[in-house]
């Protein structure tokens, strides 16, 4: 009889998968809007990546202004950011904030996993599993996984063997670390690499960072908000959002249309100066062809080169930092505190694995080519299986049991996004045919939820029960996706945005690299049209026997 109980369904209205910001936001506006929700979430609590990265130095590269929700103005009003750009701590209070002041947790099953999702067509609703042995019917499935999910770890032999202690950024331990008088080595200099490379250099005895591609770095120049400008950013907030909605970077920071060659070399040399000086993503703003323009490109990389000359003492430390090989900015763009200064310490050790590459992992430590480098700890910041790779951990099946892994064998296939063909009534938010990665998440996310809604108050009020995507409208969408990377330099350098990280993972620049406004655009036609590229169900009549 327990057992029953335990599996018999549980009918709702809708299912959303994750507890970050994306799927936060669902289960409000769904909720709000007088549907039966739960959101189901791997961690004890909401926060998404936030929850999980909690490694020394995490901090968001976007400013807290733009990284918060626009959509509840007592949220905004009542909560003040302390910092620029906030640290792990303080995006989780505010995410915990959120649940609190908007009562959020009570829609939410935490500790558990969905290990399935399945489509019933005869039912016309999803069925999906939970490791607690739960199962869940919905019309609905929202998928708000995130495009940073699912961590992975470096594929070098004998992870297993090593004896010391061990610590991954995206899994990092929730009680404090220390790293007095250790010996320290990192595997991975990307974002998070970057941010624990300059606060664990600090605190070692010695830290080695094993590095293969170096990253492109600028400077966060990080400061506190004073309560004057707190208090005007509230007072302006509803201009900065709508400002951030027709932003390409779906964030506040200013866009030029001003492209390199357009001023007199000492003229860029003083614009990337003040850049450089200014700190954040400024450099981003400089100038408009930055991802097009190859020669551009190349010089503005010089000159970010010629600092990291000018900063590391070292001069074999300062070559081996300068990325070479690929386009500035093509990779992930990092901010960093003090970043190249931390390799003037002299207990901070560059290994430079292009010249002597990663053999192994011992018990004892790191072995390369030229030797062993014995360690007490070790760290892995090696990133993630990004942007598919959370949809694609647990099994999803659409229309006749066809498996989502299937249908992205080749990489992934949608409809702005959100909408899969064969797979009915399913909704990713930023999923990876959109923005994803390239533009602010929170925006993305509310925007997408949004046009979720949309099609949904369409449905209710035509009496339809399921919605599709038709095959022909995913084709145009992944044309268009495609028509703008070949133009990016972005589809030149190896990185996960291109799902090159991830060993046998199909590779390709499927995020829409046009700009969050002119995805915004697309999303915005196709409400207006009815929702015309869509196919449609009513209920179907059952008969009694």
């Amino acid at each position: 009889m327990s057992d029953t109980q335990k599996t018999s369904p549980t009918r709702l209205d809708m299912i959303v998968v994750g507890a970050g910001f994306g799927g936060m936001y669902a289960v409000y506006k769904f909720r709000e809007m007088g549907y039966n929700v739960l959101g189901i979430e791997a961690g004890d609590n909401v926060g998404g990546v936030w929850y999980w990265n909690r490694y020394p130095g995490a901090r968001c590269d976007l400013m807290s202004v733009d990284y918060s929700y626009g959509f509840s103005e007592e949220v905004q009003q009542e909560w003040s950011w302390s910092e620029q750009f906030a640290a792990q701590p303080e995006i989780l209070a505010y995410a915990n904030f959120v649940a609190d002041r908007l009562d959020l947790r009570k829609n939410f099953r935490f500790e558990t996993r969905v290990t399935s999702a399945i489509w019933d067509d005869g039912a016309q609703l999803w069925r999906a599993t939970t490791d607690q042995g739960e199962v869940l019917e919905a019309p609905f499935c929202i998928m708000a996984t995130g495009p940073l999910s699912v961590p992975k770890d470096p594929d070098i032999p004998g992870i297993d063997r090593f004896k010391g202690e061990l610590y991954r950024a995206q899994k990092w331990p929730h009680e404090e670390v220390s790293f007095a008088g250790k010996r320290v080595g990192i595997i991975g200099t990307g974002s998070s690499g970057i941010q624990i490379v300059q606060e664990v250099g600090r605190k070692a005895g010695e830290l080695f960072v094993f590095q293969r591609t170096p990253s492109w770095t600028l400077p966060m120049r990080n400061h506190d908000l004073s309560d004057d400008y707190i208090a005007e950013m509230k007072k302006h907030y509803p201009a900065m959002r709508e400002a951030m909605r027709m932003n390409p970077t779906g964030g506040t920071r200013p866009i030029s249309t001003r492209p390199y060659f357009s001023l007199p070399p000492s003229q860029r040399q003083d614009v990337m100066e003040h850049a450089w000086q200014d700190g954040g993503h400024t450099f981003l703003a400089c100038f408009s062809d930055l991802l097009s323009n190859e020669e551009a490109n190349d010089q503005v990389a010089d000159f970010v080169r010629g600092k990291i000359g000018e900063i590391v003492e070292d001069p074999k430390t300062a070559e081996a930092l300068k990325p070479r090989g690929y386009p500035i900015f093509a990779r992930r763009p990092c901010l960093d505190t003090e970043y190249y200064e931390t390799y003037n310490l002299p207990n901070v050790h560059l290994v430079d694995c292009l010249e002597h590459g990663i053999v192994e992992i011992t018990e004892t430590g790191v072995r390369t080519e030229a030797g062993e480098t014995e360690l007490d700890v070790l760290i892995f910041a090696t990133g993630y299986d990004a942007l598919t790779g959370a949809l694609l951990a647990f099994d999803v099946r659409g229309r006749d049991g066809r498996r989502l892994k299937d249908k992205w064998k080749d990489g992934p296939r949608s409809y702005l996004g959100m909408l899969v063909e064969g797979f009915p009534n399913m909704i990713s938010i930023s999923g990876p045919n959109g923005p994803a990665a390239l533009a602010n998440l929170i925006t993305i996310a509310e925007n997408d939820v949004d046009w979720a809604a949309a099609l949904v108050t369409h449905m209710k009020e035509k009496g339809l029960t399921s919605c599709e995507v038709t095959q022909e409208a995913e084709d145009r969408w992944m044309a268009t996706v495609e028509a703008y990377a070949s133009k990016s330099l972005i589809r030149k350098a190896n990185t996960w945005w291109v799902g090159s990280n991830v060993k046998g993972k199909p590779t390709g620049l499927t995020m829409f690299v046009g700009g969050f406004n002119r995805y915004r655009e697309h999303c915005e036609a196709a409400k207006t049209t009815g929702f015309a590229d869509l196919s449609f169900e009513a209920a179907r009549e059952t008969t009694e026997a």
